[in-house]
């Protein structure tokens, strides 16, 4: 049995990580808008355009990252670097519940000013609100 602790994913990975997994959904989403809604979609005032609008900016991101994180552990951009999510407690798998709870525990994390996912390049186990709020840590496999 391994009695090392934890690798846990930086701030600077997991900021990279993001970008990637932002261009890997921008790369399907865009060509999609445009095919639907034309070039107009992008000098829209409106919130949403309609209901395709709202299942290809919503409905779908949802879906894709929580099937991500149940059958791969990451989104892409974390696969990369051979970061996983994990059950901050057991270093297991997550419960259906950690994997929605986490995935909106983005909000607040995002809207009080970066806050909570700034808070991963000082936390000792790098952990952002988000992740505090799952119960999860982002780790990566022990160096050989």
């Amino acid at each position: 049995m391994n009695s090392r602790p934890p690798r846990y994913a930086g701030f600077w990975l997991r900021t990279v990580a993001v970008i990637i997994d932002t261009i890997i959904v921008l790369a399907v989403i865009i060509p999609v808008l445009l095919a639907i809604y034309g070039q107009g979609y992008f000098f829209k005032t409106q919130f949403l355009m309609g209901p395709w609008d709202f299942i290809i900016n919503y409905v779908f991101p949802f879906v894709v990252v929580i099937v991500f994180w149940r059958f791969r552990g990451a989104t892409p951009g974390k696969m990369v670097f051979g970061a996983v999510i994990v059950d901050a407690e057991t270093l297991g798998p997550l419960s259906n519940k950690q994997l929605i709870g986490r995935y909106f525990a983005y909000i607040p994390a995002i809207f009080v000013f970066g806050l909570g996912i700034l808070w991963v390049a000082f936390d000792k186990r790098k952990q952002g609100w988000h992740d505090k709020l799952a119960k999860t840590v982002v780790i990566r496999p022990a160096k050989r």
